[in-house]
């Protein structure tokens, strides 16, 4: 029997930590959300449950995670976590593109154009 990859491993106790860090989102992640994809024509989810892990955003119908990375994703240990991250969602077949704060702050036309094109080409590829 064929392996059902849209199962996310959904663990509902995070669904407080998502639900609060819904509610405390950083200034990139606020204006990612309300400037672009909170209006974006395919339902795109905010701090989302995925395994053990809450994604930043998730595209369910291109099986994307965008993820938006602050300071502590620079040191060794979060270097370390987003690979260990990564690894796990990647079993679940779902794609991990990652944009700094900076780049939301100076190049966000260019965040939004590759997101985009991401969607669209993941969904054409997806079943």
């Amino acid at each position: 029997m064929d392996k059902d990859y849209s199962f996310t491993g959904y663990q509902k106790e995070l669904k407080e930590n998502a639900r609060l860090l819904r509610k405390n989102m950083t200034k990139q992640e606020k204006h990612l959300w309300f400037d672009f994809l909170r209006t974006y024509p395919v339902k795109i989810y905010r701090q989302r449950v995925i395994d053990r892990f809450v994604a930043d955003f998730y595209c369910s119908a291109a099986r994307l995670v965008i993820e938006i990375d602050g300071a502590p994703h620079f040191t060794q240990e979060g270097k370390e976590y987003d690979e260990v991250r990564t690894d796990a969602l990647k079993r679940y077949q779902l794609e991990v593109i990652r944009f700094t704060n900076h780049e939301i702050e100076t190049n966000f036309t260019g965040v939004c154009q590759t997101i985009d094109a991401e969607i669209k080409k993941r969904l054409r590829s997806c079943p």
